[in-house]
């Protein structure tokens, strides 16, 4: 099969696409999938790129696993004995490891029926940043119906998800972007809007129950003042050169203003949730380009733009 390989870190132009092994499934909970679409996320790029905290994980002078992508959305074609959710021919969605690629064989507990009401670019756009912005929404900071939530960078692809369950939660919404996404995020669900390239949200003397960092572009202390006596901060972004994780760790332990790390966790039941809200149109996926995967690298350098309307997604086939 045919993959979009790095064999080191760097700019775009480290990646290519050649022929290797076509996976098989090894162990019993797997699936195989034909890939129709997969989208390129931040971390994929951070991972290209080599920045420190990635190279523990993926290798300190050469990537372990050449293979990008964590998003995908596909047809399977063979389950494993133990694979009860699944059936050959099905249409899934969901994360995995590798997904650049033209076939993957993820654990069928990373995996949900695709919404029927979307084609495979949108069902690729979901998986990591809706999951994110729901498990940080939800889980880390359990907002409530009527809580003030101001998402900074809510026209991307963690923010444009963040706005719409925001909404679907019942918070107030403020969203922080560009003046050309102003009217876009109002639509999306938010009922406060503030352009950051005129105005710096901390100024307005506003406070927030829960402040969602989704691009890593603000520090915790930045944003104390703009928060509620127990209000939480929120961010996922800890491989920016700019980040500092210890201001975390000290704010958090003086005062009542909180500040914590979210790590997402990809699993069935939230992809689930969110399939189910995709098909009600509760939520929708927003693609800004759909790249063939031939222009991979076009596709990381418009990622790392950090200017993304929504999702960056590639067509595989």
């Amino acid at each position: 099969m045919k993959a979009a390989v790095y064999s080191t870190y760097g700019p775009p132009e480290v990646i290519s696409i050649k022929d290797v092994e076509k996976p098989t499934i090894k162990e019993q909970d797997r699936v195989l999938i034909r890939v129709h679409s997969a989208s390129v996320n931040t971390l994929d790029y951070l991972y290209r790129k080599g920045y420190l905290p990635t190279r523990m994980d993926n290798g300190l002078t050469k990537p372990k696993s050449p293979i990008l992508g964590i998003d995908v959305a596909g047809t399977i074609e063979a389950v494993g004995e133990n694979v009860h959710k699944f059936k050959v021919g099905d249409n899934v969605f969901g994360s995995c490891f590798g997904s650049h690629s033209e076939y993957v064989a993820p654990r069928e507990n990373f995996l949900s029926h695709m919404p029927k009401n979307i084609t495979f670019e949108e069902a690729a756009a979901i998986p990591c940043a809706a999951q994110t912005a729901l498990q940080a929404l939800r889980d880390v900071a359990q907002v409530k119906q009527g809580q003030r939530v101001l998402i900074y960078g809510a026209s991307g692809g963690v923010g444009h998800f963040a706005v719409q369950l925001a909404n679907y939660f019942g918070a107030e919404v403020t969203a922080v972007c560009s003046t050309s996404n102003l009217d876009w995020v109002k639509k999306l669900g938010a009922q406060y809007v503030i352009d950051y390239t005129k105005k710096d949200f901390t100024d307005n003397g506003n406070k927030y129950d829960v402040i969602l960092d989704a691009v890593g572009k603000r520090t915790f202390f930045s944003c104390l003042h703009s928060l509620t006596e127990n209000g939480l901060y929120i961010t996922e972004h800890l491989f920016f050169p700019k980040y500092h994780p210890f201001q975390l760790m000290i704010g958090s332990l003086i005062g009542s203003k909180k500040a914590k790390i979210h790590f997402t966790k990809p699993n069935a039941r939230d992809l689930d949730f969110l399939r189910d809200l995709v098909e009600e149109e509760k939520l929708r996926p927003v693609i800004e380009k759909c790249y063939p995967w031939e222009q991979i690298v076009k596709a990381h350098e418009h990622i790392e733009t950090g200017r993304t309307k929504g999702k960056i997604v590639l067509r595989v086939k």
